[in-house]
């Protein structure tokens, strides 16, 4: 008899996911029908290896989750908008966290000169930042993907410090922004130091807040 199919044991997973899930907590579907509250926006990469919910130990619910190739934000970008704007806005949530991780396949075609079709436009944020410290990834050796990787990280973080719904945000709420990097080899995510002086990110915040 042949082996089930990728598909196949996804449903079959499923199946058990949801019984453990119901054993742990009765109530959990029935809760969560009920409307979200999550206290954290993931901004990560669709890499399959980095599921947020997982390596957060978190439950459904917790966490609102957007990921895209590379985890690029950029302020033209009105699915990446949208999901900001939900989160801050109407979720409310407490905290905004980029994330990055090595071995990044978007950033390593960044890095390359290779037609990739639809993704050359898509990863030009990166392309440009693999322009502007030329220097420092030439140096950095083996190290490179991932310090362009860092470097995509907290230059999302400065669209986040760009966007007015943020700003609010920050000023009114607190909301907290982080910038992470999850190690994969070592399954570890560290923090990225993205602070700012407050002298320049109250400068910054004047130039891009918005009068509601």
């Amino acid at each position: 008899m042949a082996s089930p199919d990728a598909f196949t044991r996804a449903l079959a997973g499923h199946a058990e996911w949801r019984a453990i899930q119901q054993k742990n907590d009765p109530h959990i579907f029935e809760n969560l029908s009920k409307g979200q509250s999550p206290k954290i926006l993931w901004i990560g990469c669709s890499d399959s290896r980095i599921p947020a919910e997982q390596i957060l130990n978190l439950k459904p619910g917790d966490v609102f989750v957007h990921r895209n190739i590379a985890n690029v934000l950029s302020p033209s970008d009105l699915s990446s908008l949208s999901v900001i704007e939900f989160a801050v806005a109407h979720l409310k949530v407490e905290h905004a966290v980029v994330c990055g991780h090595t071995s990044c396949g978007g950033v390593q075609a960044a890095l390359g000169n290779k037609s990739l079709g639809v993704l050359d436009m898509w990863l030009q944020p990166i392309k440009h930042l693999r322009w502007q410290h030329q220097g420092e990834l030439e140096k950095a050796g083996e190290a490179k993907v991932r310090r362009l990787s860092e470097l995509n990280v907290l230059n999302s973080l400065e669209v986040l410090k760009m966007n007015p719904t943020v700003i609010e945000a920050v000023r009114k709420r607190g909301l907290k922004l982080h910038g992470l990097i999850y190690d994969l080899k070592q399954g570890q995510l560290e923090v990225l130091d993205g602070e700012e002086e407050e002298e320049v990110r109250g400068r910054k915040f004047d130039v891009f807040a918005v009068e509601q």
